[in-house]
């Protein structure tokens, strides 16, 4: 079978490591064949470090590459829509960087779309892929955990002066940043839809949350509760309790830890890569992409694992919990559910 042959879409930091990561999977099976951005110099700077042959000033040059079958979107969050409406447009698959889009009504417009032109799309939440995360999917599906009553995650680093997560127009906040991994984890371990959100945050002086917490409650009378900082360092774990045991993911993001149900403690190591990764354990975006290309080649739409459903429930948690903090963007009024 050939080889899934992706285009990378941004040059920023995430982009280098999600390229980095792809380089440790098996030439057979993932090819980088382009890079775009929004200059020529820095596509051409990141082409000439990862060894691709074709770098592209702009979007559209990509989305035309014949050669191109899947890209990764790795831009701002005020983007993904945008470009990822372009390279459906033109026949690409879609691996789209957290959040899928600014809200709601972005992101079930954008999934409708990938629908209509068969393509496949999902949001890139990585976490899910980790080793760790199937180790413990696979003990609360056993029911070694027993009935999921709590889930207990907090998610904080000093960012208040990274751009990405403190102006308004580039879709700052740590709800959309990290509030997307807390979620993403409470509904994982949970598997329903909570029936009751309770929010609180602060703001800065863009309106732009810098703290957020948050419950959610679920119909089995379990709550999660979520605590996401740009203001400090927090412990950065997710406790997953049942009614017969406690499971916790260590870096809960990208976990290469875990403590097990007995209190030992497992490791998961991550291959060499040929670059110097910007994020912690980002070799493990390596699992998202062989994700994208085992459902490609079996001619799947999208990942059981991060379900278009998922994407629209995440979604919609985001913007009530915005909604109850007080926190709109421009694309709120013009994409509603």
């Amino acid at each position: 079978m050939a080889p899934l042959r992706w285009g990378i879409v941004g040059a920023g930091k995430i982009s280098h490591d999600f390229t980095t990561a792809v380089a440790t999977l098996p030439k057979e099976d993932h090819q980088v064949m382009a890079i775009s951005a929004r200059n020529s110099e820095s596509a051409q700077k990141f082409a000439q470090l990862h060894g691709i042959i074709k770098f592209y000033e702009g979007y559209e040059s990509l989305a035309k590459d014949p050669n191109v079958d899947a890209v990764y979107i790795g831009a701002i969050n005020t983007k993904h829509y945008e470009i990822g409406t372009l390279m459906l447009d033109h026949g690409k698959h879609v691996l789209c960087e957290k959040p899928l889009c600014m809200n709601e009504g972005q992101s079930k417009s954008l999934m409708a779309h990938a629908r209509r032109k068969r393509l496949f799309l999902m949001e890139a939440i990585w976490s899910r892929f980790f080793p760790s995360y199937i180790h413990l999917k696979n003990r609360i599906d056993a029911g070694e955990l027993g009935e999921i009553k709590a889930v207990d995650v907090e998610f904080g680093f000093p960012l208040v002066e990274v751009d990405r997560l403190r102006l308004k127009d580039l879709g700052g906040g740590t709800v959309l940043d990290l509030g997307v991994y807390t979620i993403q984890v409470s509904l994982w371990a949970f598997g329903m839809e909570p029936d009751k959100i309770i929010a609180k945050g602060k703001l800065n002086e863009e309106r732009v949350d810098v703290e957020m917490e948050a419950q959610l409650h679920f119909p089995n009378g379990g709550i999660a509760t979520m605590k996401c900082s740009a203001l400090e360092q927090l412990a950065n774990r997710a406790e997953i309790r049942g009614t017969k045991g406690t499971m916790t993911l260590h870096d809960f993001w990208c976990p290469v830890s875990l403590t097990d149900i007995d209190g030992s403690k497992k490791e998961f190591t991550l291959p060499k890569a040929p670059h110097t990764f910007n994020y912690q354990n980002s070799c493990g975006l390596r699992f998202e992409a062989e994700e994208t290309r085992r459902c490609i080649n079996a001619g799947l739409l999208e990942s059981a694992v991060v379900p278009h459903s998922e994407s629209t429930l995440i979604a919609r948690i985001q913007d009530e919990i915005r909604r109850q903090i007080g926190v709109q963007f421009p694309e709120d009024a013009h994409f509603k559910v």
